[in-house]
């Protein structure tokens, strides 16, 4: 067995005081109302507010989108409880806009600028309209792309570069985007929530953005160099043969000539031929490519199935208007979100820059042409995760998922607004992904080998309960508890209607820096033998990209990881208590959790 990541028994555990968000009132309004939310099975009955009796007579049920509507300015005083929610939506971008705010540690040192607004061409925002033609584009692996499609690729990139800044397709604007959206440069105006930020990451905003995002990318390079078929390529990571970077971006030049692709804040450690990690924590593994190769294998399998077994943990948690960006710790960042994606970022970025700029850092990502073609891989990794057909694996239904919007330029410099719910076929956008027919996907053969008996030891006493200790603990050293179960040995019909996921909750850590810490369960191996992210032992990690609002501020948020194959391949499935170890791997000096627990998540 590998000591690649020992586990020491260390607990550290100290009580602390629970902060918790409360509602701020904008105006001097002293008096308002209390509603809560009836889930009823229903279409018809889901969206009404039931009322308390006492107040029957002063407000009826009544829808609670239209009562948004109908509340006027006390819609935009009070940041009104969850049950009164709706999804967000984008201002217009270019008019309502400012500069990017958050996430960037050391401003003095930014290699990029803040300034990440549009431009503005005075015109109005259309309706989004499904492509026409009848070609489809075709996405294709970035290791294996033929001469012509990389051609393709770099003359379609240096004409974007080639535009003046201030055009809406030029590689600054586009590098900009995912600025705006991601540190500070929009607030939930059109939500009635003016002094809230929109943050689409950590949370099921994650996907579909990036993916509307990509979309008009692709379609405004093709429109470039006039090639109504061309389509991006993807970084394969989840593929042997895709996993170091690819060659095609590593070179400055290219025939004598500048190359397109190059970007020189990239970690100068992880060019071709090393190996990508999946599993990232800002320190090198130095391990064999083979095993690493087998660990990313892994790492795209848990991200996928074990803890990508339900909605909300492959997509992330509900993020709706009114709700702050980072402080509200009910929220939960997705399964590829938090593990692979985050990990290619920090494994890219160059830590040699003051925010690891380009690709360590949200507000300068989109400088380097490394980023879309490693998000067209995510964007990939949706439709994986849908075409496995497994229980569980569908899209949120919700309306405040369905209807939440943003705006782009579109490939003919129109403003156009869309939303989640038009972009979850991608058949009706007009692309696809490249795959071998005859492929069997190599990550779905990687699900951890069963750990052997023969290394194992009997669960110990002396690990304390959650009951026994006093939340929110501190994660500065390792941190070791048992989490009662809701059920034992259950039967394959019963796994098949509910997963066991466990819940780490209310995680509130500095947002200036990057954060991460693994986590495993039922950890009983001998004495020298060590744990590795490669093991069934490994539940997965939580890994945070930088957040902060240029000072030092605390960031909520949570994880969740599934457990009913992990108990399977420990030998755990009759265990009453899980045991359950957070190891802290980099900026988890100041993190604190605020709850463990362990559900029963019923599959659609």
């Amino acid at each position: 067995m590998s000591s690649l990541l020992p586990i020491s028994t260390t607990l550290s555990a100290f009580p602390s005081t629970t902060t918790q968000l409360a509602f701020k009132a904008r105006t001097n309004q002293t008096q308002g109302f209390r509603v809560s939310c009836n889930h009823a099975q229903d279409e018809q009955n889901d969206n009404k507010i039931i009322l308390p009796e006492s107040q029957k007579l002063v407000l009826p049920n009544v829808d609670r989108r239209n009562l948004l509507v109908g509340l006027g300015s006390l819609y935009t005083a009070v940041n009104l409880p969850a049950a009164m929610a709706a999804p967000i939506t984008s201002p217009d971008i270019t008019s309502i806009c400012k500069d990017a705010n958050s996430g960037i540690g050391d401003i003095v040192g930014a290699v990029r600028t803040r300034k990440c607004c549009p431009p503005s061409l005075g015109k109005t925002i259309k309706p989004f309209v499904f492509p026409t033609e009848t070609t489809v584009r075709k996405r294709w692996p970035a290791h294996a792309g033929t001469k012509k499609q990389v051609d393709d690729y770099r003359r379609a990139i240096q004409a974007m570069r080639d535009l003046p800044d201030d055009h809406p397709h030029s590689f600054v604007s586009q590098a900009k985007i995912h600025c705006a959206y991601c540190n500070g440069g929009y607030t939930q105006v059109d939500s009635g929530f003016p002094e809230i930020d929109i943050q689409i990451h950590n949370s099921w905003l994650f996907f579909p953005f990036h993916r509307w995002y990509l979309y008009f990318y692709e379609r405004i390079l093709g429109k470039l160099i006039n090639e109504p078929s061309f389509a991006l390529p993807f970084w394969k990571w989840d593929d042997p043969a895709g996993m170091p970077m690819p060659e095609m971006f590593v070179a400055e030049t290219v025939d004598g000539q500048p190359n397109s692709l190059y970007d020189v804040y990239r970690d100068s450690r992880h060019l071709p031929p090393a190996i990508v990690d999946l599993d990232f924590d800002g320190k090198d593994k130095n391990i064999p490519d083979q095993q690493q190769r087998a660990c990313n294998l892994a790492t795209v399998y848990r991200d996928l199935v074990r803890n990508g077994g339900d909605t909300l943990s492959f997509f992330g948690g509900e993020y709706v208007a009114g709700d702050q960006p980072v402080a509200n710790g009910a929220k939960s960042v997705g399964s590829v979100e938090a593990g692979s994606h985050t990990a290619v970022h920090r494994w890219v970025g160059d830590t040699n820059q003051p925010n690891n700029e380009d690709m360590g850092n949200f507000y300068s990502a989109g400088y380097d042409p490394v980023f879309y073609c490693h998000h067209a891989n995510v964007d990939r990794t949706w439709k994986l995760w849908k075409d496995l057909g497994l229980p569980g694996h569908v899209e949120p239904t919700s309306p405040d998922w369905l209807n939440a919007s943003y705006v782009f330029y579109d490939e003919n410099q129109e403003l156009v607004r869309v939303y989640n719910k038009d972009c979850v076929d991608i058949g009706k956008l007009k692309y696809t992904f490249l795959e071998n027919s005859k492929e069997v996907f190599p990550w779905r053969k990687s699900r951890p080998a069963r750990r052997s008996k023969t290394d194992q030891v009997a669960s110990t006493g002396d690990v304390p309960t959650v009951d026994q200790l006093k939340f929110p603990v501190s994660l500065e050293n390792i941190l070791k508890v048992r989490v009662k179960r809701p059920a034992v040995n259950r039967s394959k019909e019963d796994k098949a209607t509910a997963n066991e996921i466990l819940l780490v909750n209310g995680i509130k850590f500095d947002s200036d820096k990057f954060v991460k810490f693994d986590v495993f369960v039922n950890d009983k191996v001998k004495d020298g033998v060590f744990t590795t992210p490669c093991d069934p032992e490994y539940a997965g990690g939580f890994a945070q990209i930088p957040h902060n609002d240029m000072k030092k501020m605390s960031m909520s948020s949570a994880g969740r990881f599934g457990l009913t194959e992990l108990l399977e391949d420990t030998n755990t499935e009759g265990e009453e208590y899980a045991t359950v170890t957070l190891v802290p791997r980099v900026g988890c000096e100041d993190l604190t959790i605020g709850e463990i627990s362990i559900k029963l998540i019923p599959l659609a």
